[in-house]
């Protein structure tokens, strides 16, 4: 599985709540809410929000205890970056 950035993993979960927070629901939070939700879960493999933000917590839990990137396989290091509406894969 390839391991989400953890510092784009961070900001993707601060939208979230950011959104899920937000005092006034408009259709522009709905989306922008949809499509936070929808990376999360493509950024864990999951297909739910509830397991994103498990698999999301556990991630970070653990993302100071990763192996440098120097001494992975060629490509295991490549984490998708999300960029607006876009989701790129960056080494």
């Amino acid at each position: 599985m390839l391991m989400p950035d953890p510092k784009t993993l961070r900001s993707l979960l601060a939208r979230y709540a950011d959104l899920r927070i937000a005092g006034q629901s408009t259709e522009e939070t709905r989306r922008a809410l949809d499509d936070v939700t929808y990376t999360l879960c493509v950024m864990t493999a999951t297909s739910t929000i509830e397991d994103a933000l498990e698999v999301a917590d556990a991630l970070l839990a653990g993302a100071g205890t990763a192996a440098p990137a120097a001494s992975a396989p060629a490509g295991a290091g490549a984490a998708p970056h999300v960029d607006d509406d876009e989701i790129t894969l960056v080494a």
